[in-house]
């Protein structure tokens, strides 16, 4: 396939999960930060590659490239300066920021094209299936749109769980949802346009009118890089009681309080079990009242955030990742306890019941919280009661992850897409 000049959409695009270096700002939306940065070195490998992004990933991309990263690739950048920066931290407000952005981005790429001629643009991040991209619905080039989620949604009967907080957030991001589908003009121009349409969980894919199904690719919305597979030689099933481990923000849907009620029912039979739950968030201080409450102080062990590297030594020193999240489109982080070796326990929603099979890992049916809480302190009773079952599906999701989810594999399966959608831009 010849090289194209491509365009990419990219508002989150950045080198590393947060700044983190003198002077720059902090990376918002850092999952999709990283999927950005890595679908564009893939996509570069292969394409003349031109990115429209946000101004203040300016520093950590310009840091990036004098130490060797993205050759070639020319980015540029678009913004609002007047805009307060304390907006860019609330969901309603950053939204709005950055479909006002998309219009501004819509500009600097209507007079790159008139210069360049572009083959085809892409729209990568944001990946929210309900927000329209204005490159993609009137740049005249063959467009690419996603991967992204969003579909996913509370399992009935879960909302109870919520804070009022939560329940209110809930709302609002409904209502936002609601206007995309049903009022903006420029996405329903987008679905019409694509020529592929990418999504990474199911829950997404409904969200499409049926005239376009044919359209959609699964493309998740995590990666890992080959170096940070675990070598299977280092993978082990021990006896006995079993060390538990989950990661994660503690906000309210990502549903750690039923992890810990899991738990608790669990290491009634075997009570040399241990759960190191490591993150921060405003849910901290609840999740420690409730493990008091449940008098399971001595097992269960909350850890500050921690640096990539000892975060994956210690999930590759426990047993069975945990990971009952609510509405959670991708899973970083159960794509790296999959290459870290782990069986994973999630329950059957969204991402991460999309990336979990009964080879490498138990889903459980969202039927209520009650019935969750019982699932899953089954699953682990399982697992430590079968030694060689835990073995079995650590091996297979070790290898799921080298197969599947090592970015050099989406490179060349978004090659694929590529190869396909440039060749009906120019039938």
């Amino acid at each position: 396939m010849k090289r194209s000049k491509i365009l990419i959409s990219a508002f989150a695009c950045h080198p590393s999960t947060s700044s983190g270096f003198e002077g720059e700002e902090k990376v918002l939306g850092a999952g999709e930060s990283i999927l950005g940065w890595n679908l564009v070195k893939q996509i570069s490998r292969r394409h003349d590659v031109w990115v429209i992004t946000q101004r203040r990933n300016r520093k950590g991309i310009e840091r990036a490239v004098r130490q060797g990263e993205m050759r070639g690739v020319r980015f540029h950048y678009a913004d609002f300066p007047i805009w307060h920066r304390s907006l860019w931290y609330h969901q309603v407000s950053l939204h709005f920021y950055y479909y006002c952005w998309q219009i501004r981005a819509y500009l600097l790429a209507r007079e790159l094209h008139r210069r360049l001629r572009f083959d085809a643009a892409h729209h990568i991040t944001f990946a929210n299936y309900w927000m329209p991209s204005f490159i993609g619905a009137f740049l005249p080039v063959p467009f690419i749109w996603g991967p992204m989620g969003g579909g996913q949604r509370t399992p009935k009967g879960f909302m109870r769980e919520y804070p009022l907080s939560g329940k209110l957030e809930d709302l609002e991001r409904g209502v936002s949802q609601w206007i995309g589908r049903k009022l903006l003009w420029s996405r329903r121009r987008c679905m019409r346009r694509a020529r592929a349409i990418l999504v990474c969980n199911q829950d997404t894919k409904v969200e499409f009118p049926l005239r376009y199904q044919d359209k959609i690719r699964f493309f998740p919305v995590t990666g890992i890089g080959i170096e940070d597979v675990a070598p299977a030689s280092a993978l082990h099933a021990s006896s006995g009681g079993i060390q538990v481990f989950t990661t994660g923000r503690l906000v309210f849907w990502k549903n750690f309080a039923e992890s810990i009620k899991a738990f608790a029912l669990f290491s009634r039979a075997f009570p040399d079990s241990r759960f190191t739950i490591v993150g921060e968030g405003p849910e901290g201080h609840r999740l420690r009242d409730l493990v008091a409450s449940l008098g399971i102080q001595d097992k269960v062990h909350f850890v500050p955030w921690l640096p990539q590297k000892e975060l994956w030594a210690k999930m590759r020193a426990s047993d069975v990742f945990l990971y009952p999240s609510l509405r959670e489109g991708g899973g970083a982080v159960v794509i790296e306890a999959m290459a870290s070796g782990l069986p994973v326990i999630c329950l059957d929603s969204a991402g991460p019941g999309f990336h979990i099979q009964r080879d490498w890992g138990i889903k459980i049916a969202p039927k209520s919280p009650e019935f969750a809480i019982a699932g899953m302190a089954d699953a682990l009773e399982t697992l430590a009661r079968d030694p060689d079952l835990r073995l079995r599906l650590s091996r297979a999701s070790r290898q799921r992850a080298e197969e599947f989810y090592v970015w050099d594999r989406l490179g060349e399966r978004l090659d694929g897409i590529y190869a396909k959608a440039l060749d009906e831009g120019h039938q």
